[in-house]
């Protein structure tokens, strides 16, 4: 049993933070709460694209509430995004970097109120908020309302809100019949608020599938009275409640990397951040997992050009990471793509499950084929040559295809066929989520992020596409 106290104590009891990540005990990363699934993933995944549903998006993010006049200084001086503009009633991304220009996390910041805000996403973002506000001597007042527990084994689980998102071709209809009447579709990342079975609830105009719709969120304690009233009024229209199964997978269609690993594990500037964070920190029992392997951690770092961001970046303000930020040169950055993977050789992964004589390929699980927090998959040319790294991989019934989010050298065009290894060396790690198995070079075509076609065309989705709303 360790008795570190905080992630600097446990890096340098492990030694080296690539093998401590990459032998994680934590097990797979799940979406708590909600149901896998309500009708079956498959479906589930077809609704959004051809009718409607209700991704219940309670249970999986950290909210963090920032009270103050103090607010807007602690996100100004840790977001890349300009605040320039940023008034009530609106939401905007919120991506931080480190003071070495790697990017943290990200999430969604919602603005409440003149001098209220709160961040939803995942815990590196969270973490970082917490920190500087306590560090920096802002004059905010800060609570933090973590994720639920990713197996609560039957205990009761409360938030204090509920977060809910209706989407699809048909999501307008559905909102327009619960308001009892035409609703303003407001722009993009704009808030207001409406009323669903008896209860006032926040809006944000949102939309995938080339279709608006809209994220709601309320007292938990009405968190029953308005799923089924959504249901109800959304069965005319196809509704259909999405699972924590099916429920990641639509960013393989819409572009979004939702796991970066964090990039604080080195540099004497986040020392004093890392024996903050504890030693049960999202940072300290993170799961690394893929086919890249490197001795230096510094080697899964991101920045934000290479993770589709590079268009929030704005020095019309100053911010930590800025003067790193100033030194990159965007021209020479990876680009994220979507890579298609190719059908013959997803075959033969799920082919050797039936072969008695070989180890079979590592299990490509569905619909979302990811085993860590953070993955790292090789992508090489024909020839070898290392591309990149695959971040994101799994399958979409939409697009009938396996498909993941990748960044990749800038010089590689649209097109091209690429290889991603798919399966960890030597017979995998220590994993929880890794069985015996072996290693496969499955074939890919480099594809626009987003996939879809009809969301390239029509979704303006910030945080999905780099579109920036003003």
């Amino acid at each position: 049993m360790s008795s570190s106290k905080n992630l600097q104590e446990v890096l340098d009891e492990a030694g080296n933070p690539v093998d401590m990540l990459r032998n994680s005990q934590i097990g797979a990363y799940v979406y708590p709460v909600v149901a896998p699934e309500f009708h079956n993933w498959r479906s589930e995944q077809q609704a959004w694209r051809n009718s409607a549903v209700l991704f219940d998006q309670t249970h999986h993010m950290d909210n963090l509430f920032l009270k103050g006049p103090g607010a807007i200084e602690l996100i100004r001086a840790t977001a890349i995004n300009s605040t320039a503009t940023f008034p009530v009633n609106r939401a905007k991304q919120y991506v931080p970097v480190t003071p070495y220009g790697h990017v943290i996390g990200d999430g969604i910041l919602f603005r409440e109120a003149e001098e209220e805000y709160v961040y939803v996403g995942r815990a590196p973002a969270t973490n970082w908020l917490l920190y500087n506000a306590e560090k920096g001597g802002y004059d905010v007042d800060v609570v933090v309302d973590r994720r639920s527990p990713s197996r609560p084994m039957g205990k009761p689980v409360t938030r204090k809100y509920w977060r809910y998102q209706i989407q699809g071709p048909n999501a307008w209809s559905v909102i327009e019949k619960l308001n009892g009447g035409p609703l303003e579709q407001l722009k993009f990342f704009n808030m207001s608020t409406m009323t669903i079975a008896g209860e006032t609830v926040h809006t944000l105009r949102h939309g995938m599938a080339g279709a608006p719709g809209l994220e709601i969120w309320g007292a938990y304690e009405s968190y029953d009275r308005v799923r089924d009233a959504i249901l109800e009024a959304g069965a005319e229209f196809g509704i259909v409640p999405v699972g924590s199964r099916a429920y990641p997978s639509n960013t393989l269609e819409s572009g979004w990397v939702p796991s970066p690993l964090p990039a604080i594990y080195t540099g004497e500037e986040l020392r004093g951040y890392r024996e903050w964070l504890g030693a049960d920190s999202y940072e300290a029992t993170n799961a690394l997992a893929g086919s890249f392997v490197s001795e230096n951690i510094e080697d899964y770092y991101l920045n934000p050009w290479e993770l589709g961001y590079g268009s929030f970046v704005k020095f019309d303000h100053d911010f930590i990471g800025r003067d790193a930020l100033e030194k990159v040169d965007p021209t020479t950055q990876r680009k994220k793509v979507t890579l298609a993977w190719n059908k013959d050789d997803m075959a033969k992964i799920f082919a050797s499950l039936f072969d008695p004589t070989e180890v079979p390929y590592k299990y490509f699980d569905l619909p979302l084929a990811n085993y860590g927090s953070s993955n790292f998959d090789v992508v090489r040319d024909a020839e070898g040559r290392d591309l990149g790294v695959s971040l994101f991989t799994g399958y979409s019934a939409n697009e009938r295809s396996a498909l993941s989010l990748a960044t990749i050298d800038p010089g590689v065009p649209e097109g091209e066929e690429v290889r991603v290894l798919w399966g960890e060396p030597d017979g995998g790690t220590r994993k929880t989520t890794v069985e015996p198995s072996r290693q496969i070079e499955v074939r890919a075509i480099v594809s626009p992020i987003p996939y879809s076609a009809t969301a390239r065309s029509t979704y303006q989705g910030g945080w999905r596409t780099g579109y920036k709303p003003e």
